[in-house]
């Protein structure tokens, strides 16, 4: 019968190199999912009824004149407004922020309009009774929205 030897347990230059391969690649997945940040374009309203998209625009255009949307027997009116409540911390001297908000629904529930004024890019108003979603895109992301949402 012949002995086993145990396995040399000491690093070796190739563990080395490998622990510092996976180090870089680390951290260049890193750098690349946070890098750029700030702006991403001209801050658009994406409107979605029943899964389709049904209009596009930029808050500014609510300044001629509301938005109407009726669907699944529900209105709703989306205003460009200011929430003069709730200032950016930052602001000197203080203002209001301005954003776009659901003025008037019909709805059972009026969810949509207690969401209040929304004015950064991935935030939305969900009317679930109409089945209408008015999402922001582009602009200055959230920096309180969460980077992914999973399950």
């Amino acid at each position: 019968m012949s002995m086993r030897r145990s396995p040399e347990l000491r690093p070796t230059v190739w563990d080395g190199l490998t622990a510092l391969a996976v180090l870089l690649l680390a951290l260049g997945l890193a750098f690349f999912q946070w890098r750029g940040g700030g702006e991403s374009g001209e801050l658009t309203a994406v409107v979605t009824i029943d899964g389709e998209e049904a209009d596009r625009f930029a808050p500014a255009e609510l300044l001629n004149a509301p938005r109407t949307y009726t669907h699944n027997g529900y209105t709703l009116e989306v205003v460009l407004g200011v929430d003069y409540e709730n200032p950016p911390l930052n602001a000197l001297p203080p203002v209001g922020t301005s954003g776009i908000c659901v003025a008037v629904s019909d709805c059972p529930t009026r969810d949509c309009v207690r969401t209040g004024i929304i004015s950064r890019g991935g935030q939305s108003i969900v009317c679930l009774p109409a089945r209408v979603i008015i999402r922001l895109e582009g602009g200055a992301a959230d920096p309180d929205a969460p980077d992914a949402v999973l399950g």
